[in-house]
């Protein structure tokens, strides 16, 4: 009876982490939440769906893109490191993720303990871009205009605090130069006033730039990048223009509890990177400028978070910026 018993419990104990094993590959085990903490429609919300329609046709459930919007992206974020830790919601977020512990003191959650990056999506690079009429045709001309003239040319952004404003001082403080920070309610907003020669410079997503840089009604003087981009071929990256590791981008990330078990995040990145793959998913994302990571891993989306917040923590403290 006692060898039978004791049979018995090894057998149990054997099994146990089987059947753990087997229950996480059944990953998702119902419909899975992607939260996007952006509206409906905007070029987040975009590669979301596509991603979440991809995924669907293979998953043996389906993802459903929920828009959670409200102060920033702070509603949605919190949503997400509320729920249950099984992988059954994620979260999509950009480069927004890295600057709210800086940006925002007092939070429902801990953007960095309460989080575990699951795969990077793609990234967007920041182009700096100047009014056609300004008299710099390279981004040396410019470094030499403001810093012959400090504090006598605008920049215009999306606002305080945003991508914009913090890829624009991240420049400028890499150039030692000086100029005047003109918030604006988003960048359409703001592209009028540029356009016109108002406020004269401005670094935006390269989605937003290209349109008018194509048009000829505005100047790419360099994209902050390690490579060219393919739709502007003559415009260099900083680093070719004198400026290496000067790089900025808008990213997209998908992020879960912290806690989730590490063979489901595993599950969930390569099922990322295997849409990241697909050449139309590539095709179809190419005109918001975003290039894909088709190798991203839990672990390289964790060290990319960590450098993102570095930087970013640093611009922010050392311009003091607020957002309004």
């Amino acid at each position: 009876m006692l060898r039978r018993q004791i049979l018995a419990a090894a057998a149990g104990l054997t099994a146990a982490p089987f059947a753990a094993a087997r229950a996480q590959a059944t990953w998702p085990t119902q419909p899975v939440r992607l939260v996007v903490p952006f509206a409906a429609g905007g070029p987040t919300d975009i590669p979301a769906r596509l991603f979440a329609d991809e995924l669907s046709k293979t998953l043996p459930q389906r993802m459903i893109v929920e828009n959670r919007t409200g102060a920033g992206v702070v509603v949605g974020s919190d949503v997400v490191a509320k729920a249950p830790k099984d992988g059954q919601t994620l979260l999509y977020n950009t480069v927004a993720h890295s600057v709210l512990r800086a940006l925002f003191p007092r939070l429902p959650f801990d953007p960095v303990a309460d989080f575990t990056p699951v795969s990077l999506v793609g990234v967007i690079p920041m182009v700096i871009t100047v009014n056609k009429d300004l008299p710099a045709r390279t981004l040396a001309e410019l470094v030499d205009l403001l810093k012959r003239e400090p504090g006598k040319y605008d920049y215009a952004s999306s606002g305080n605090g945003g991508a914009l404003h913090l890829a624009s001082e991240l420049f400028l403080r890499r150039a030692g130069v000086r100029a005047n920070h003109v918030p604006y309610r988003g960048t359409a907003a703001a592209m009028p006033d540029v356009l016109n020669g108002t406020v004269p410079i401005i670094v935006d997503v390269a989605t937003t730039t290209l349109p008018f840089v194509t048009r000829g009604e505005t100047r790419a003087l360099a994209v902050m990048d390690s490579q060219r981009l393919p739709q502007l071929p003559d415009v260099p990256t900083t680093a070719e223009a004198g400026f290496p590791g000067l790089e900025a981008y808008t990213w997209h990330m998908v992020l879960a509890p912290s806690g989730t078990p590490a063979p489901v995040v595993q599950q969930i990145s390569q099922a990322f990177g295997r849409v990241a793959r697909e050449q139309s998913v590539q095709t179809r994302l190419a005109d918001l400028a975003m290039r894909l990571e088709t190798d991203s891993s839990p672990e390289r989306a964790a060290a990319w978070m960590r450098s993102e917040i570095e930087k970013w923590e640093t611009i922010i403290r050392e311009a003091n910026i607020r957002v309004d």
